[in-house]
């Protein structure tokens, strides 16, 4: 059907910058929506941003001014560009993608997940 593939993660200093990929393939028909969410340790996964096949994005509040989400819609790819990080961003980073694909000699949709990257902020 459809697999994510994400990659970008890592440790980083409070402060410092790291920039997540997400690709997906298979049998995609079209890309709806693309976004990240995180998962911390103990807490349940949150919404960190999103955007649209035209553009549009969505940030939580708790990342505003400092994450920029991305896409290349030509390559099914889709960025999170993550800067002054701190402690709290630490987590599980998620990619999903809203999509359409073929199977079966049908277009269905779907609703797919990578695999997640892990962050880690601490000095």
């Amino acid at each position: 059907q459809v697999q994510l593939v994400e990659s970008g993660g890592g440790l980083v200093q409070p402060g410092g910058s790291l920039r997540l990929s997400c690709a997906a393939s298979g049998s995609i028909f079209s890309i709806d929506a693309m976004g990240w969410y995180r998962q911390a340790p103990g807490k349940e996964r949150e919404l960190v941003a999103t955007i649209t096949s035209g553009g549009n994005t969505y940030y939580a509040d708790s990342v505003k001014g400092r994450f920029a989400i991305s896409r290349d819609n030509a390559k099914n790819t889709v960025y999170l560009q993550m800067t002054s990080l701190k402690p709290e961003d630490t987590a599980v980073y998620y990619c999903n993608a809203v999509v359409r694909y073929t199977s079966n000699r049908r277009v269905s949709p779907g609703d797919f997940w990578g695999q997640g990257t892990q962050v880690t902020v601490s000095s």
